[in-house]
């Protein structure tokens, strides 16, 4: 994809001068001081992360959407409903550094005040949505959201560090995340008095896409309309 075909409309400073952060941003008819940030899924800012955008501008929120994969694989944007194009995905998860894409959130957060947001939301989905857990560690995110994140059975020691809400959306046959990682983050995260787990019985991940084969339209409904509710209260 060359870059004036690239997915997204602006860019954003990385931290420390490292470069621009190439990011699609969607603006709601007034100004606004509520902000949304949504973290991709492996695929890139594809057509389905610039939907949840615009659904959040249209709520009126300034929703923004960085490209997380930016110094490898800029401006990707792929089809998980495509095989050689979900294996494409895969690969470049494996290439990916978590703690840097933690720095690039605390970027977009960095962007969003100089822009007027006070309260910022976050909401991140598969890689987007471990992200998403460890913002709520690592920075002053107000709320944060993840649906079907991955790994985070693998950092719970970090939730101490966690003083603002969180939700996270769990399908219990998710075939990412398996049996023995849910039972150990509903172990360690269920008594935290900052996170709200909701399981989504039977439903696999991806069950939330705006679109596509993975999407389960009865349990998308439910985990959106929670999330919608969810950052209405903790950044009003």
């Amino acid at each position: 994809m060359s870059a004036n075909e690239a997915p997204t409309n602006i860019t954003i400073p990385a931290l420390d001068g490292e470069g621009d952060i190439p990011a699609y941003v969607a603006r709601p008819d007034a100004d606004s001081a509520r902000a949304i940030i949504v973290i991709p899924e492996i695929f890139g800012v594809n057509a389905g992360i610039r939907k949840k955008c615009d659904d959040w501008a249209a709520l009126g929120y300034l929703a923004i959407a960085p490209d997380i994969f930016w110094r490898f694989a800029p401006g990707i944007e792929l089809d998980p409903d495509v095989e050689a194009e979900m294996n494409e995905a895969l690969g470049y998860f494996g290439q990916f550094d978590p703690d840097k894409g933690v720095k690039d959130i605390e970027a977009a957060i960095r962007w969003l005040r100089a822009a007027g947001a006070d309260r910022i939301g976050c909401v991140g989905f598969c890689l987007g949505g471990r992200l998403a857990y460890m913002a709520a560690a690592r920075t002053d995110i107000d709320a944060s959201v993840g649906y079907y994140g991955v790994m985070i059975d693998t950092m719970l020691n970090e939730s101490h560090a966690n003083s603002n809400p969180l939700m996270l959306h769990v399908p219990t046959a998710d075939h990412f995340v398996s049996a023995e990682a849910q039972a150990k983050m509903h172990e360690a995260l269920g008594p935290h008095p900052k996170v709200t787990l909701h399981d989504y019985q039977g439903l696999d991940h991806g069950f939330a896409a705006t679109s596509g084969d993975r999407r389960d339209e009865a349990g998308a409904q439910l985990a959106d309309g929670r999330t919608r509710d969810f950052f209405a209260k903790h950044l009003a």
